[in-house]
């Protein structure tokens, strides 16, 4: 990283910038270019390890994806705000954001509502949720375990 004043290499600090993040880009191995998804998301950090979870169709192009490659890049930011400079060229933007990669899978019938807890506490303070059976079995879950991470701010004078 070429702004090591930025990099933010403390793992409970990443997840504190993951917690206020609302989206997460997920980038997956496509025929010629990348494919990339914002999703919402989930994420559980247990003994430094992190895992994002996230939910969509049973069917389609993200879904066929990661049954041909499962190795996945993803991205997430927020507290964005314009400083303004005295000139327009010495502006600059406050951050804050992630980056990774990892495997993701494909979760089964059994471990679902695990993971869809996870991520309705992203968005929500409750501690329980409870889940139309319906719906849980009109979904796909997939659970990422991430590999790599690294994060990087720029907050005021941080």
């Amino acid at each position: 990283m070429r702004r090591k004043d930025r990099e933010i290499m403390n793992l409970k600090e990443i997840v504190t910038i993951i917690k206020k993040c609302d989206v997460c880009s997920l980038a997956l191995f496509d025929e010629e270019y990348p494919y990339i998804v914002p999703l919402n998301f989930g994420v559980n950090f247990v003994e430094n390890k992190i895992t994002l979870y996230f939910h969509g169709a049973k069917a389609g192009k993200k879904l066929e994806l990661i049954k041909k490659n499962n190795k996945v890049g993803f991205e997430m930011n927020c507290s964005h705000k314009l400083l303004l400079g005295e000139k327009d060229c010495n502006s600059t933007m406050e951050y804050e954001s992630v980056c990774g990669n990892g495997i993701v899978e494909i979760l089964n019938e059994s471990e679902k509502r695990e993971a869809l807890t996870y991520l309705m506490k992203q968005y929500s303070d409750k501690e329980k949720f409870e889940f139309d059976e319906n719906a849980v079995n009109a979904v796909s879950v997939f659970k990422l375990e991430v590999s790599e991470i690294h994060g990087k701010a720029h907050i005021g004078n941080r």
